[in-house]
């Protein structure tokens, strides 16, 4: 039995679920017009070119998280997984899992963006195993800071190692599949390294290293 990781945004699914969810907080009128628009477009700018503040971008990615109740959170989300999400499942994807799955390995999602967001949408994939950016809850309310190391770049190496530390698995024989340069540092660290629609970085990379490259798109 193997692990099997999955990057999300943009290689199980079609769109970035964070730039998204900013998207219809915007349509919500939940936050500011301009500002909030404009930092989002910006945040989504950085992480392609590979410059996100990841500090600077929870700041604002999860103060609404703090602003809003549970309750509304929980029922802005239910329109969210249904009008953003759901017809951005790739089916190659579902697929791919599907074979894993088949197999007996280990299933796991690690991505950049909150649990809050992506938990749900895990959950819909079937896949039991999430690492993603913790937004810190105090009292039953999220605060609008991060817990513990985000699992961005380099954080996602971090976490994924204290997470095996409490299991009895290993990186041996161990799939990850993304679509992300930024993903480079756990990419590095897999026997079997996926590049999934890469961009141009990844794919450069991929090419010069020997890495298995594939399309989910149909």
């Amino acid at each position: 039995m193997s692990l099997a990781i999955f990057d999300l945004d943009n290689t199980l699914i079609s769109i970035d679920s964070d730039h998204a969810w900013g998207e219809f907080l915007l349509e919500q009128g939940a936050v500011d017009p301009v500002a909030y628009r404009e930092a989002n477009d910006r945040f989504m700018a950085d992480y392609a070119a590979g410059t996100l503040d990841m500090h600077a971008f929870l700041e604002v990615a999860l103060a609404p998280l703090a602003e809003n109740s549970p309750e509304q959170l929980a029922a802005w989300h239910q329109q969210f997984m249904a009008s953003k999400i759901e017809p951005h499942i790739l089916a190659k994807g579902e697929e791919l899992v599907a074979r894993h799955r088949t197999r007996g390995d280990t299933l796991m999602i690690i991505t950049a963006t909150n649990r809050f967001i992506t938990g749900p949408i895990a959950g819909r994939l079937g896949i039991d195993h999430l690492i993603a950016v913790e937004p810190e809850i105090v009292n039953g309310r999220y605060t609008g800071k991060p817990s513990g190391t985000p699992s961005y770049r380099e954080g996602k190496v971090i976490r994924l190692e204290a997470w095996l530390a409490d299991t009895d698995l290993t990186m041996d024989d161990a799939w990850f599949y993304s679509d992300s340069h930024n993903d480079l540092p756990l990419l590095e660290k897999v026997e079997h390294p996926v590049a999934v629609d890469p961009d141009d970085t990844l794919r450069q990379e991929a090419e010069k290293r020997g890495w298995k490259i594939i399309s989910l798109r149909d």
